[in-house]
């Protein structure tokens, strides 16, 4: 049986450690890129390199941005006195698609989840104590999967212990999404009314 030359096999294999991309799928990529021109490889390859030297994480929201602080945080016109709580950047964008919030956020990058040894610690929750001066509503838009609900009420939890009659308002986002789906996969007018429909936790 013929092998497959040693870096086809290399990078098939990473190629299957990105999110949904199985062994076929990632032959297909590899062999895709293998008949492409070498100067549109090339190019591909310093984008790939830029993805991490031209980006940062933003130090007050944890956002991915080109600029630190990022565009939102320095923007004066955002409401200061409502934060809204996302698992993920991709969940930021899908949030500001829908033109409806024009608060602050905070991202966690990642939900707690047990089961995959995941706790508090390993997502940015220890700074959002610190943001909380001056906030009137704290909108929890983790996704409405069991990690992000085991999130959300962590959250909960943790600011009214620590903070009692201080803490703001805390808010869930509206259910306008169906149980399970991802925040980043949802349509406009879906966010939009997930946000109008939030709850208090």
């Amino acid at each position: 049986m013929q092998k497959l030359p040693r870096a086809v096999r290399r990078l098939i294999e990473k190629f299957e450690r990105l999110p949904g991309i199985g062994p076929k799928s990632a032959q297909r990529l590899v062999f895709y890129l293998l008949h492409n021109p070498d100067h549109e490889l090339e190019d591909f390859a310093e984008r790939l390199i830029a993805l991490k030297k031209e980006t940062v994480t933003c130090e007050i929201c944890h956002n991915v941005s080109e600029s630190n602080p990022c565009s939102i945080c320095t923007d004066s016109s955002r409401d200061k006195n409502v934060l809204c709580v996302v698992e993920q950047p991709l969940d930021l964008l899908a949030l500001e698609r829908s033109e409806q919030f024009k608060g602050l956020y905070h991202v966690l990058h990642g939900s707690i989840s047990p089961l995959n040894n995941i706790g508090p610690d390993q997502i940015f929750l220890k700074d959002l104590l610190g943001r909380l001066d001056g906030v009137e509503e704290l909108i929890v838009a983790t996704n409405p999967t069991m990690e992000g609900e085991a999130t959300a009420l962590y959250i909960s939890e943790l600011i009214t212990n620590r903070l009692g009659d201080n803490s703001p308002r805390i808010t869930r986002i509206g259910h306008g999404l169906p149980v399970g789906a991802d925040i980043e996969y949802a349509d406009g007018v879906t966010l939009a009314r997930a946000l109008e429909g939030r709850r208090k936790i």
